[in-house]
């Protein structure tokens, strides 16, 4: 087992004191040995927000940041991400065309660009549809996801993208036109193969292969704290428990732990992750 005093860091997760557990599913994090967790937005229509404009989004930020500062009291260190889910675009079209969603999205990534630079957020949060899209909406999430690249660049701080499944090398190219660091770009839900930063399921079967070749990733469970899907994806104490466990097994060593929960996220993030 590993010493008491090493952080272990969940790179993707939602805590929803409204629609979920809240704050206990938080304490169960800690309980299970989390020390520290980026806490991502939810998307505003599962907040029951419906943004008219770029400021609208500002009551999810908000809200975040109100939860993160009550996980907080319970002793965990918490780092907030902020942005705008890429599926938002087909809910807001239900009400305006594509193009006036796109132009919204990208106004709300505007206004979580700020959140960063005041220090109250540590990153952006943007990507593209995973689901199969129209060649119009496809380019105009590219568009967006630019966009939050570009914003990176203006902030330096990494942005989370959630897209389709695979590689997205693609997206190599398009951060580096944009005047981003590729190396700041983490893929959520990532699979090995992807060339940005993996920020890998905690119980992913590729994990100790891509410790022993010294492979840069972290870990997640992109836990969505909802009672209506209770555990989804995996739940609160996944990756503490995933971590001790290949850790207790043998299948990884405590540098492969200080790589994946305090190395790797303090350097893509620009904190100081430390007990």
């Amino acid at each position: 087992m590993r010493p008491e005093k090493t952080p272990i860091t969940d790179d993707h997760i939602h805590i929803d004191p409204v629609n979920g557990r809240g704050i206990e599913a938080a304490k169960d994090f800690m309980k299970a040995g989390g020390t520290h967790m980026f806490l991502v937005s939810k998307p505003s229509f599962s907040l029951g927000i419906s943004p008219r404009r770029g400021s609208d989004f500002c009551a999810v930020f908000d809200e975040t940041l109100r939860i993160a500062d009550k996980i907080r009291e319970t002793g965990l260190v918490v780092y907030p991400v902020l942005g705008v889910h890429p599926a938002e675009i087909t809910r807001l079209s239900e009400s305006m065309t594509y193009g006036e969603a796109s132009v919204i999205m990208k106004e709300g990534l505007d206004f979580a660009a700020r959140y960063v630079t005041e220090g109250t957020a540590v990153a952006i949060k943007s990507g593209r549809p995973h689901y199969d899209v129209t060649p119009e909406v496809a380019g105009l999430s590219n568009e967006v996801l630019f966009h939050a690249f570009q914003l990176g660049r203006d902030c330096r701080c990494a942005v989370q993208v959630h897209a389709e499944t695979g590689p997205c090398e693609d997206m190599v190219g398009m951060a580096g036109n944009a005047g981003m660091d590729p190396a700041r770009v983490v893929k959520h839900y990532a699979s090995p193969e992807t060339p940005l930063l993996p920020s890998l399921m905690a119980k992913h079967e590729a994990i100790p292969i891509l410790c022993r070749e010294g492979r840069r990733f972290t870990m997640e469970s992109d836990y969505m704290d909802e009672n209506s899907r209770p555990g989804a994806v995996i739940g609160p104490k996944s990756v503490p428990r995933f971590t001790n466990r290949l850790l207790s097994e043998g299948l990884i060593t405590m540098e492969d732990v200080h790589r994946i929960h305090t190395d790797t996220p303090s350097r893509v993030y620009g904190v100081e992750i430390v007990m």
